[in-house]
């Protein structure tokens, strides 16, 4: 009997040992397995904290900086400072966006003001109200507008190029500035003011040059002739190097509609080699039927390779009653082509009715170029002359400025003519509206759906596995 015992305490001392060493093994694993995570978890942390790295998932990438912000940064020829001045419990909810242009370059830093702790910084910086963000580059200082892409990006303008003035010509029945109804071009003044343009009326009746602090001079829509004095300050304008936007519509006449040909300003661009057709374009676009768009106001997808219109590639641009171009080297010019219609448009030469028959005999055939671009040589190969040349001044109005890529094609445009070709880029869109509109029917079901029948099913799931098991 008790050597029965002992063989059976013999043999369970192996076991017991076995146990003990299999256990030792096994919090030896967990311990590893445990070291690893935790070291795993500090060089995420540790690259998180250095390599600062986010991802844009919104369908318009809401909170992805403009290709414009973009381009800009990329050209830093030295180091930038945004200094954010606020209380330290407003330090967060700025970070978002500041962090945006950190991650952009290395050449931008970003520094945080507690205006209650340190005031006297607060004070050299000229504070006026909490939460404001002044970008710094080189000896330049300039405060941003507003805590947005717009005012923070405006500011790095300011600092890197000054403030540019865009003129607008006035005293022939041109769009205004300031009239905010369809037809006129407040909006498109917000726009440049966005990207540091300042915007201004000027007269030339009583000039005999164009001002010498304009850098882009516009003409939008006039439906009087311009006097032989206007027409040739603009052109010595463009002949020294001057920048112009015509936007030269029809000549229409008929009720109340009557445009002027302008032969002054028209035979001066044909002395550069854009000739205006007196004609109408109209196209039955289905997407124009889309958007609620008859046929006089064409919509474009043909562009040409040009800086104005490169980024263009995937949006439609429209133009409400337009006329057609003849574009042609001239003796010390050079025209570009910047887009087309399709051949589906037609052009009639009957401007003296609202009447259009389409099947007339008499209309032109497309495609039809609505647009140009061109040069002159001053002599000075480093202050060319430019001029722009659109045969519709209504796509910059404020009933069509938003319109797909109205908006961009003008401030292009407008960055080219100026030689900034490092700001032509899409410009950051509005949120989208993603709201869900729902009827009192489908709340219910929803309520039903969501609140009751899958919480239920989930308890008889459980239950069931429950019983089973038992």
């Amino acid at each position: 009997m008790a050597e029965s015992i002992s063989n059976e305490s013999t043999m369970r001392m192996p076991r017991a040992e076995t146990a003990s060493a299999r256990q030792a093994r096994f919090g030896a694993t967990a311990g590893l397995y445990t070291i690893v995570v935790i070291a795993i978890l500090v060089l995420v942390n540790w690259l998180a904290n250095r390599y600062n790295k986010t991802y844009d998932t919104t369908s318009n990438k809401r909170y992805t900086l403009s290709q414009e912000t973009q381009k800009m940064v990329k050209n830093l020829k030295s180091d930038a400072t945004i200094t954010y001045i606020d209380r330290s419990s407003g330090f967060e909810s700025a970070r978002g966006m500041l962090d945006r242009y950190k991650n952009l370059s290395s050449k931008i830093h970003v520094q945080y003001v507690d205006l209650q702790k340190q005031p006297m910084i607060a004070r050299s910086y000229g504070l006026r109200f909490p939460g404001t963000a002044y970008v710094e580059v080189g000896q330049r200082r300039e405060e941003a507008k507003s805590l947005t892409e717009e005012g923070i990006t405006g500011a790095f303008l300011k600092d890197l190029k000054g403030v540019r003035k865009v003129c607008f010509v006035s005293g022939s029945r041109e769009h205004t500035l300031d009239n905010t109804d369809g037809g006129g071009l407040s909006r498109f003044k917000t726009f440049l003011e966005r990207d540091n343009y300042q915007a201004n009326a000027v007269t030339l009746l009583d000039k005999t040059e164009v001002p010498k602090d304009c850098n882009v001079l516009v003409i939008a829509g006039p439906q009087s002739d311009y006097t032989a004095n206007e027409v040739t300050a603009i052109k010595n304008y463009v002949q020294n190097g001057g920048r112009v936007m015509f936007l030269l519509d029809p000549p229409l006449n008929f009720g109340r509609e009557h445009i002027s040909e302008n032969t002054g300003l028209t035979d001066l661009l044909a002395s550069w080699g854009v000739t205006e057709n007196k004609d109408l374009v109209l196209e039955q676009n289905p997407m124009g039927q889309l958007f609620g768009y008859g046929p006089e106001i064409p919509l474009v997808n043909n562009y040409e390779s040009h800086p104005i219109v490169n980024e263009l590639k995937s949006s439609f641009t429209g133009f409400p009653v337009t006329r057609s171009l003849q574009v042609k080297n001239g003796d010390k010019s050079t025209v570009e082509k910047l887009f087309s219609t399709t051949d589906r448009a037609i052009a009639t030469t009957r401007l003296d009715s609202n009447e259009i028959n389409p099947s007339d005999p008499s209309n032109k055939k497309g495609p039809f170029v609505l647009g140009a671009a061109g040069s002159y040589n001053t002599g000075n190969a480093n202050n060319p002359g430019r001029f722009v040349v659109i045969g519709s001044s209504g796509f910059i109005s404020n009933a069509m400025i938003t319109f797909q890529g109205n908006q961009d094609l003008a401030l292009n445009a407008v960055n080219w003519l100026s030689s900034d070709e490092d700001l032509i880029s899409i410009r950051p869109k509005a949120p989208e509206d993603r709201r869900l509109n729902v009827n009192q029917r489908q709340m219910n079901l929803f309520f039903y759906f969501d609140l009751i029948a899958i919480p239920l099913l989930i308890i008889v799931g459980g239950v069931t596995i429950f019983w089973k098991r038992r």
